[in-house]
């Protein structure tokens, strides 16, 4: 069975490995492609190509083309997922299973934060995270005004682009000068003065938009989950340490969380949910309707989550009562060189 990565992050190295060593012993031959040559979980591919710059319609129109050129039987899409979940009657029509979110208007909603606070506060059934408090801006003048209101209410500030993945474009207001302590020990890079912020925003009369909110300073953990549409068969929550530690809790409230939000929105497959900590309230951060950077981590529970999703896609039972995660397990990882085959396409 041929199954194909696009565009994703290095870590999926992690899960092609575990569809390969799946618990029924099926065989795969896993494409995977990039515009970036030397992406590193290239090498692990039975066929690497490189991308050529396209976004948009034109990228969905040249990923179906793959598909037919290679007899492509399972994608895995990261880039352009939103569009690829809009068009899934076209890979169907070729007889490709997409492993993305069928619902193509939740998934643009969960592409931008701003949209998915606002649906979760609106929902009828009432919220199923606390929120942070939020306001979202698209020129200096709100967001000078953006930042005075949270302030009033006592909150530490930080901002983010309302699109976006993991932490591009996340700063943390702090008009406090760094001692040097601080700048020779830590790093600083997610701060940033408020008149320096201002500055840099007042350049343009508008850009694009952007959420100014309160920063949650107390633990922050993700929940890595893998469903079909009518039940949520895994919930791993995962909690950040310090430095790379990682720690998978049976963290109980944040479990039912999770299965709270699946009751109302059936995401299937496998999606993420973000969550932090503040005054003892787990409030949300993002949820990615997709595989997430650190879901290898999760997968030492025992639980094989990229290969029950893709089981889940091909419409095969899944045995619940062999499910039985292994929590209060400490992880963290060391960097590894990785030799780069040569050339810039790899044949298996």
């Amino acid at each position: 069975m041929k199954i194909w990565f696009n565009q994703w992050f290095t870590t999926v190295l992690h899960y092609i490995e575990m569809i390969r060593n799946n618990e029924d012993q099926r065989k795969f031959r896993i494409y995977g492609s990039h515009p970036n040559q030397n992406a590193l979980y290239l090498q692990y591919c039975d066929v690497a190509f490189v991308e050529p710059e396209l976004s948009g319609e034109a990228y969905v129109d040249f990923c179906l083309e793959v598909c037919k050129t290679h007899g492509i039987e399972i994608m895995i899409p990261r880039k352009e997922n939103v569009l690829i979940s809009k068009r899934l009657a076209d890979f169907a029509a070729i007889g490709v299973k997409v492993l993305v979110c069928p619902d193509a208007e939740l998934m643009q909603m969960m592409d931008n934060k701003a949209l998915t606070y606002q649906e979760l506060l609106q929902n009828e059934q009432g919220p199923v995270f606390s929120i942070p408090d939020f306001e979202v801006v698209n020129n200096v003048a709100d967001f000078q005004k953006a930042y005075q209101m949270l302030s009033e209410r006592g909150h530490k500030v930080c901002f983010k682009p309302v699109i976006g993945e993991g932490a591009n474009g996340f700063r943390v207001i702090q008009d406090d000068v760094d001692s040097i302590e601080q700048l020779f020990r830590h790093g600083t890079s997610f701060r940033i003065p408020f008149k320096y912020a201002c500055e840099i925003l007042g350049q343009q009369e508008s850009f694009p938009d952007l959420m100014v909110l309160e920063y949650l300073d107390g633990r922050e953990y993700s929940i890595d989950c893998v469903a079909s549409r009518n039940n949520l068969i895994a919930a791993i929550p995962r909690m950040k340490g310090e430095g790379r530690v990682r720690e998978l809790v049976d963290h109980r409230e944040l479990i039912q969380l999770a299965y709270d939000f699946h009751r109302i929105y059936r995401i299937p497959y496998v999606f993420n949910i973000q969550v932090k900590y503040s005054n003892g309230v787990p409030k949300l951060l993002e949820i990615n309707p997709r595989m997430s950077g650190g879901m290898h981590i999760s997968c030492l529970s025992g639980i094989n989550l990229p290969y029950l999703a893709i089981k889940i896609l091909l419409g095969e039972p899944i045995d619940t009562a062999q499910l039985k995660p292994k929590f209060g397990i400490r992880a963290s990882h060391i960097e590894k060189e990785i030799i780069l085959e040569s050339g810039t396409t790899k044949h298996g």
